[in-house]
């Protein structure tokens, strides 16, 4: 249990929680256009997803105590869950199949400015 009673499951929800909303400011700021987040699927679940011209974005987020640990913490295999998810809620969303779909991660580090690593990974 962690203060105030809460389970340690319950306070990783709440910061990473937290962590995805950050991010999603700073893509903002950044000129994306945030479409949807917290999706679950049948596959697993994206953190968000955001537009720029062209291009759908799949966004994980990862709260972590230093950026270079960010990409480091997305395995292979989670790759590819995160891939068969997108590419299952995209198709049932109907967007135009001309789009380009990316993978970027965005790291939340305690007292820093988010770091965004585009197109970090191909499917």
């Amino acid at each position: 249990m962690t203060a105030g009673g809460a389970p340690a499951r319950q306070q990783a929800e709440r910061v990473g929680r937290r962590a995805e909303q950050m991010a999603a400011w700073w893509l903002r700021l950044k000129g994306y256009r945030l479409v949807a987040s917290r999706i679950r699927t049948p596959f697993g679940e994206m953190d968000l997803v955001a537009r720029r011209g062209a291009i759908v974005i799949i966004v994980e987020v990862k709260y972590r105590r230093r950026h270079e640990t960010g990409l480091e913490a997305i395995l292979p295999f989670q790759q590819q869950r995160i891939a068969r998810a997108a590419l299952w809620w995209l198709s049932r969303r109907g967007l135009d199949p001309t789009l380009a779909l990316r993978f970027d991660v965005v790291t939340i580090v305690p007292w820093r400015l988010p770091r965004h690593l585009a197109d970090a990974w191909r499917p």
